[in-house]
């Protein structure tokens, strides 16, 4: 069978084979003279009107005018390369028949491609410099031209003949200041119109390509994540797969807990634009109009007497600390190891029983990491001070926000707690709180967390880490109820954490989002705030890692709507009136919130120099594993291969934590060896003989759950140095 043979700029590019064919032609982009057509072949076609279409999966079907031709690739990838290698060749005979067509001679005009910055800038300040002149221009000659009329008014009117003379020397003076300045006008016309009409033609062919070029890579990544979807499709439904659901990547590594939504659907998460991304439209007013339309409400703060403690509230200023802390850590060694290597077997378990090794690891683990959500606890130790329910609720919502803003560039995995491992930040004197965590469970991995602050707040939580490797990205889903009240007005407030997403897990830089709703309640005063975390889309219009939020008291009524991003900085603006907007092209209706000028909650930290080389670690992060005295010997600090790792001798970190591992394997069966229960899993068998040290399960009133919470004991410990008790886990 005859080749088909691809002629683009002069190149020629074999693509494939035809079959039932009989005769052979080429496809090329548009000829330039009437000379080059004795080069071109039987069946010549235009690309620059051509039509391509497919009929199945390796066919091509394409028009040109009245002609159809048929053309069969040997395989379908063999197929998306000429459909691809065409559409590039359309392109670009659509550019170069717009480039050919222009009549100017310009050599400038031969090209498509856009002018560079220097010269569009040039040019549009030539441009400003004559529409000046014109401007002056135009106002002499209104001025000289009623001047002319006077004189020859003036002229009219003349009954005396010996002063004709001196009246027709001014109006031929006037006549010539307006000729002078009128030719000056012309001429200013001429060179802004030479300079226009240089410049439009290669504007707007740079303009088209462009416009071209956007939509033609939007039908490309479009193309190629339905076909990539298809795949997939294709590879669940192969003959011989396994027809066990539980055991089946295509459906297993699918499948979600019971009570748990179903959000794992790889064909719509990640590619479909976000069409009604947010449920509410803001628009910002002036705060006199607005405290007008408000005067007949009830219940309303006033906006003006929250100033001091909602603006600028993340603006606080680090004074010098009691005790100096370190402000580095050795730099990251240069380790190359294949992550698919040691992923591939793993699709569909969980991340907690996968044996990683350290290169994968941040020197932190899970429980430093828990901590280091307090990184914005100012936050709170303002909303303490607030006497409306709902200004509190705008900070609280900052906060539960603020924690999320160090995982941006933080795609390294923490270490997995050791279960009885503690970690304890005692920072009284210049963060005026304590925090204690400790591992209460190893299967499933969980942690409790207590913090107490000495301005009048504490926090507890119990965290269960859910993870699944679903091939093309890592899903992290916390489970537990974040608790927070307020010792002086009782608030109570709870909340759950959002999923966290790792991609390009086998292929490409690794990146994080943050997805989800999220819906923090007092249930003292039944305040509450929706957040809404907006995933990342190629086609999304929103900016990325978007939050969104709606504060409402417990009459539904909507007080502050807070948007900003997870990385950066979340503001809140304060409603004033609220009304449906007019139903949109898909029918749904939105809220129209009106506004007074938002205001700033919270701002990210700048991270430290030379942070890129410290795992993106802030400020607080580089001093969590800093070496202390006095902690309990199950303290995270002591954990010999973290601080191997920490200290750059990864292969040392590699085995240690090997002998950790084993360690706490020989611990766990010597349990179960000594349970005396028959029945129950071991995961079962192992909740019942673990009992944690400083944590006891009781059962939540408010949420109906079983949960750890601090039973006290530890800083008194401390305080004795009396550790007899604290299991030898290192």
């Amino acid at each position: 069978m005859p080749k088909v043979m691809q002629q683009v700029n002069g190149r020629e590019l074999e693509a494939g084979f035809l079959t039932a064919m009989e005769w052979s032609f080429c496809i090329t982009t548009p000829a330039r003279n009437q000379g080059e057509m004795a080069h071109t072949c039987r069946g010549t076609i235009n690309l620059s009107t051509a039509h391509f279409d497919t009929e199945d999966s390796c066919s091509i079907v394409l028009t040109s005018g009245a002609r159809t031709y048929h053309l069969k690739a040997s395989s379908e990838v063999e197929r998306q390369q000429w459909i691809t290698a065409l559409e590039l060749a359309k392109a670009k005979a659509v550019c170069m028949m717009s480039s050919h067509s222009d009549d100017s001679g310009d050599e400038d005009d031969e090209t498509a491609s856009p002018a560079d910055k220097s010269e569009l800038h040039s040019t549009i300040k030539s441009l400003s410099l004559k529409l000046d002149d014109l401007s002056t221009c135009n106002d002499l000659i209104a001025k000289h031209g009623a001047a002319l009329q006077r004189s020859l008014s003036e002229l009219d009117s003349l009954k005396i003949p010996y002063e004709s003379s001196e009246k027709l020397k001014v109006v031929n003076e006037r006549a010539t200041l307006f000729r002078i300045t009128s030719n000056a006008m012309i001429n200013a016309c001429k060179d802004f119109l030479e300079l226009a009409e240089t410049h439009s033609r290669k504007w707007q062919r740079a303009l088209q390509y462009e416009q071209e070029q956007r939509i033609h890579l939007e039908e490309t990544i479009e193309q190629l994540a339905k076909q990539h979807n298809s795949l997939e499709r294709a590879f669940r439904s192969a003959p011989g797969r396994a027809t066990n659901p539980t055991k089946s990547f295509s459906e297993g590594s699918l499948l979600t807990p019971k009570g748990e939504d179903s959000e794992e659907d790889e064909d719509t998460e990640y590619f479909d634009a976000m069409e009604d991304s947010t449920s509410f439209i803001t628009v910002i007013t002036e705060a006199k109009e607005d405290r007008k339309a408000e005067g007949g409400t009830t219940g309303s703060v006033d906006w003006t007497s929250s100033d001091n403690v909602l603006d600028g509230a993340s603006l606080v200023p680090k004074g010098p600390p009691k005790v100096k802390r370190r402000v580095r850590i050795p730099d990251k060694p240069n380790y190359s190891l294949n992550l698919w290597s040691i992923m591939k077997n793993c699709i569909g378990r969980e991340l907690s029983k996968i044996p990683m090794p350290v290169n994968f690891n941040e020197p932190l683990s899970m429980l430093q990491r828990l901590t280091e959500d307090l990184e914005y606890h100012h936050l709170l130790d303002k909303a303490v001070h607030c006497t409306s329910s709902v200004e509190q609720m705008c900070l609280v919502a900052a906060f539960s926000v603020s924690s999320y803003s160090t995982t941006v560039h933080r795609i390294a995995k923490p270490f997995n707690p050791m279960l009885g491992e503690t970690f304890e930040l005692d920072r009284l004197d210049d963060m005026g709180l304590r925090s204690l965590c400790e591992q209460v469970s190893h299967h499933p991995p969980s942690a409790a967390h207590y913090v107490f602050s000495k301005h009048g707040w504490s926090l507890w939580q119990e965290i269960t880490i859910s993870s699944k490797f679903r091939g093309k990205y890592l899903s992290i889903m916390p489970l537990g109820a974040i608790h927070l009240e307020f010792q002086a007005s009782g608030n109570h407030y709870v909340w759950r954490k959002s999923t966290s997403t790792v991609h390009n897990i086998i292929v490409g830089k690794l990146w994080i989002d943050q997805t989800g709703d999220i819906e923090i309640v007092n249930h003292k005063t039944k305040d509450r705030c929706q957040l809404k975390f907006l995933p990342y889309s190629y086609f999304s219009k929103e900016v990325a890692r978007k939050v969104t939020g709606v504060v409402s008291d417990s009459q539904g009524k909507a007080h502050y709507v807070l948007s900003g991003s997870w990385d950066e900085q979340m503001e809140c603006a304060k409603i004033v009136q609220s009304s449906p907007s007019s139903p949109g092209s898909d029918g749904k209706q939105k809220t129209v919130y009106q506004t007074l000028p938002a205001k700033l909650l919270w701002k990210k930290y700048p991270l430290p120099e030379n942070a890129e080389n410290m795992y993106y670690f802030s400020e607080l992060a580089l001093t969590l594993n800093e070496h202390e005295e006095g902690v309990a010997p199950t303290d995270s600090r002591l954990r010999p291969d973290q601080r191997l790792m920490e200290k750059g001798h990864w292969d040392e970190a590699n085995t240690e934590k090997q002998r950790l591992e084993e360690k706490q394997r020989v611990s766990r069966r010597r349990r179960l060896e000594a349970c005396s229960r028959g029945c129950g899993t071991e995961e079962e068998k192992e909740a019942d003989v673990y009992v944690p040290l400083w944590f006891e399960k009781r059962l939540d009133p408010l949420t109906g759950e079983t949960a750890c919470m601090y039973k006290g004991g530890y800083w008194e410990a401390k305080e004795r140095q009396d550790w007899h008790m604290c299991p030898n886990i290192f």
